[in-house]
């Protein structure tokens, strides 16, 4: 029964798409031009810019007069209203399962805000268990959070595979552990030259149904 660690932003859930909803709906609020939704989104960087710091961005652009921390929390939970689990994703994870396959969360950020996600869209009946970086203190692409969630349930590492979008975090991750791996392109090139995905995919369906066609 192989290990199937899956990245969440990105890969299970769509947090991209829920970010540019909640922010087409910002702009609108306070009158921004429509075509300032790719700049937004631009500085997002799929969530690894800061939150303060792109509050701060926010703030200078638009010359809002408001508090930076009600303007982060505006970003932390404002995307979360429109993030949704697609059932097509539960149904591939629950056949993954009837597979025999074990398919874990291996995700980056804070504690509370990641399980809050996991439990709110009902993704945690689908998963055998989830590690989120600050709960236990290292961060993908560190081996040792990977070691951690075959920990939490009991299994080894030996046959894993990881499957998220990010090329360090995740298959960097799995190049460091030489476990088999697939990238979710994303309509994205592969460009790093150290290490390379096992199997390139579009999305977590196919990325499953790829692993499920090498048993």
């Amino acid at each position: 029964m192989p290990l199937v660690f899956l990245a969440l932003d990105d890969t299970l859930l769509d947090r991209g798409g829920a970010f540019r909803l909640w922010a087409k709906g910002f702009l609108d609020e306070i009158a921004a031009p429509h075509e300032d939704l790719d700049w937004l989104v631009s500085v997002d960087a799929d969530g690894l810019t800061s939150r303060w710091d792109l509050a701060d961005l926010i703030k200078d652009r638009y010359q809002l007069r408001v508090p930076a921390i009600d303007l982060v929390d505006e970003l932390n939970a404002g995307p979360q209203v429109f993030e949704r689990l697609d059932p097509m994703v539960g149904c591939a994870l629950e056949i993954a399962g009837d597979a025999g396959l074990i398919p874990v969360v291996v995700t980056n950020g804070p504690a509370e805000q990641q399980e809050a996600r996991i439990r709110r869209t009902g993704l945690d009946r689908y998963v055998a268990d989830w590690v989120i970086s600050e709960q236990c203190g290292v961060s993908k692409p560190n081996p040792r959070i990977f070691a951690l969630a075959a920990q939490r349930v009991r299994m080894r590492l030996a046959g894993a595979w990881i499957v998220g979008d990010s090329p360090e975090a995740d298959i960097g991750g799995a190049a460091a552990m030489g476990l088999p791996s697939v990238w979710l392109h994303r309509g994205r090139e592969w460009v790093d030259n150290r290490f390379a995905p096992t199997k390139v995919v579009g999305n977590v369906i196919q990325g499953i149904s790829a692993i499920m066609a090498t048993r």
